[in-house]
């Protein structure tokens, strides 16, 4: 069951590790084989209860995610190779959805000029990616 809100990115997984800091942790999901990494708070590990084997929801707002293409070295932690599959153009932004690795399909929302600049178009190449401070959990 999906969430009723407006963030467009929600995956059903399982939580396979909860890395715990002093302030903040690392929890993993498992997304149909890609593993999708959120940091939050301890607090909110400990309220909701997450550990490995928990069914979870890693939930992202597509303004969160950027495009890019070809090898991409960066620090961000959720890196997803795929396929553009649409692209629906506005005034100033557009919607770029591409489908992942493990089936799995991201939507993100870039500027025009972006999509333009890439040649982002159904069938083309790139990588999805989104900061682990990006990701929310629920269950």
């Amino acid at each position: 069951m999906k969430y009723a809100m407006s963030a467009r990115n929600q995956f059903e997984g399982t939580i396979t590790k909860v890395q715990e800091g002093a302030v903040n942790g690392i929890v993993t999901v498992d997304v149909n084989g890609t593993p999708v990494s959120a940091t939050i708070s301890m607090g909110s590990i400990e309220n909701l209860g997450l550990k490995p084997g928990i069914k979870a929801y890693a939930v992202i707002k597509a303004t969160d995610v950027m495009i890019g293409k070809g090898r991409l070295e960066l620090s961000a932690r959720n890196q997803f190779p795929g396929r553009v599959t649409a692209v629906e153009e506005g005034a100033v932004n557009g919607l770029v959805k591409m489908e992942v690795l493990g089936g799995n399909t991201v939507t993100a929302t870039i500027s025009m000029g972006s999509i333009r600049d890439l040649g982002l178009k159904p069938g083309v190449d790139a990588v999805a990616v989104v900061k682990a401070t990006s990701v929310m959990i629920g269950i």
